[in-house]
């Protein structure tokens, strides 16, 4: 049993030593990282301090420049929002009385072609019907006059016997 109490007591002795050397390697590996991050910290601080330092003034200095910027551009948006607003108002106003104006015409045009119908069949029934029917009473007491009281005319050669020559030919 002393035998395995010394072996055991060996191998915690190793398994320390063994820690111990990776502690140490870890000490110099993180001591290293360390002076690469302080490094680039110092680079940053030297470059980067002033950088931030401008632009921090920048900003400072046009803040209210860009603040002027800003709302005047929210007024130009509204106002041109405005503009547009009633250019579409009066467009559609526009549109509304043409549509109205339109129909009008329409109903004019309309009006006015059935009083030129009802115009030309008026005129038709109580002007030009009544001057056929005299047209008609007169040729036919023209033609009884003639056969009552015209004068028989010699008859020509070539005439036609049973119409009376060539004048009553043309009659009709």
């Amino acid at each position: 049993m002393d035998n395995l109490v010394s072996v055991f007591v060996i191998v915690a002795a190793v398994a320390i030593v063994i820690q111990m050397g990776l502690l140490i390697a870890m000490y110099f590996s993180m001591k290293k990282t360390s002076d690469r991050v302080n490094a680039v910290a110092d680079q940053i601080e030297k470059r980067g301090v002033p950088l931030l330092e401008t632009i921090h003034g920048l900003v400072t200095t046009n803040a209210p420049k860009v603040n002027i910027i800003m709302d005047n551009a929210m007024a130009a948006s509204m106002t041109a929002k405005h503009q547009v607003d009633r250019l579409d108002v009066t467009v559609n106003d526009i549109v509304d009385r043409t549509r109205l104006q339109v129909i009008r015409v329409d109903e004019m045009v309309t009006r006015t072609m059935d009083r030129v119908e009802e115009t030309t069949d008026l005129v038709h029934h109580t002007v030009i019907s009544p001057v056929k029917a005299l047209a008609g009473v007169l040729s036919g007491v023209s033609a009884t006059a003639n056969l009552l009281f015209g004068t028989k005319k010699r008859k020509r050669p070539g005439a036609n016997p049973r119409n009376g020559g060539p004048e009553e030919e043309m009659f009709i």
